[in-house]
């Protein structure tokens, strides 16, 4: 680890290995502003115009990876972190908590660790309740990826016997989702969502995500992301554990924790799993099936 300033913020920390690296500032965020191999591209987008910002009174999106409180609702999703936050050094990365937020009573707090010999990140995010009632939420991390990649959305296998006759998944549509826009490709095994910035439209789905893994491919590098699922829980946004957006500049990968009534001074824990590795693909199913499956089923995680 070594404190550097990166894109305009001071007092950033790299963390890294023989291989990836990872950036987080501890001006603004928490946050994570840079993954990658080392001296390669950023997998994060960073909007240029926003690049070493701090201190506004309002939320600024800044890019990298965030996290935030889910149902979406504003104002109360759009608290700003644009203030320093309060770190600690831990044996193999960073834990970074956010001043409370004083319109929702809500600390948020991130947890970074790289691993030493592989190319594998464990971020958790914390939520605790600081006011003086309970608060029903879910944990919602999300991450703006870099434009020009495709992310990788996993369908449930087909059922049979009793598992036919009753519904697999959830797929929400946001009021300006075009199912028919040319970035979505609807396979049978797998949904592809591409970011390709001369269409400039928003696009949003959300699934529920039993398998439990999403991956974002871009330039010969898989950002491969594996999280928890648990079937007795509910999720926000009609049962979605898995959210993908897409605009003309990124694409963001968000997972959600079940929704939680947190009692005050409760907090509830959701964790991300990232793994980085090289991968070549082509945009159908066996070639997926060849080069990104082996690498998601070898990404095993023990939560």
């Amino acid at each position: 680890m070594e404190k550097l300033t990166y894109k305009g913020w001071p007092n950033c920390f790299r963390l890294f290995n023989e291989t990836i690296e990872l950036i987080v500032t501890t001006d603004v965020g928490p946050r994570i502003v840079h993954l990658g191999f080392i001296n390669g591209e950023n997998l994060f987008y960073l909007v240029p115009g926003q690049l070493g910002r701090t201190g506004s009174r309002e939320w600024t999106i800044y890019g990298g990876h965030r996290l935030w409180h889910a149902p979406e609702a504003m104002p109360r999703s759009y608290a700003p972190d644009n203030d320093r936050v309060e770190y600690t050094m831990t044996g193999d990365g960073i834990c970074m908590v956010q001043p409370m937020e004083p319109d929702t009573g809500i600390v948020k707090e991130m947890d970074i660790s790289l691993s030493p010999h592989k190319n594998e990140v464990k971020v958790t995010h914390r939520l605790t309740n600081r006011n003086c009632w309970d608060v029903e939420l879910s944990v919602w991390p999300i991450s703006m990826l870099a434009p020009g990649g495709v992310a990788i959305i996993p369908q449930e296998p087909y059922g049979e016997g009793n598992d036919y006759l009753l519904p697999g998944r959830s797929l929400a549509l946001w009021h300006y989702t075009r199912m028919n826009d040319p970035r979505w490709v609807w396979g049978d095994k797998y949904i592809l969502a591409k970011q390709n910035s001369l269409y400039p439209s928003e696009q949003k789905i959300g699934v529920t995500n039993k398998q439990g893994w999403t991956a974002y491919y871009l330039h010969g590098q898989v950002l491969i992301k594996r999280f928890a699922f648990h079937a007795d829980a509910l999720y926000p946004d009609y049962n979605c554990n898995n959210e993908t957006y897409i605009n003309r500049d990124y694409l963001e990968i968000e997972t959600l924790s079940p929704l939680t009534r947190l009692a005050p001074g409760q907090t509830v824990v959701h964790t991300e799993h990232w793994l980085l590795e090289r991968a070549t693909m082509d945009e159908n199913e066996a070639s997926l099936d060849e080069n990104i499956l082996p690498l998601v089923d070898a990404f095993r995680i023990n939560e």
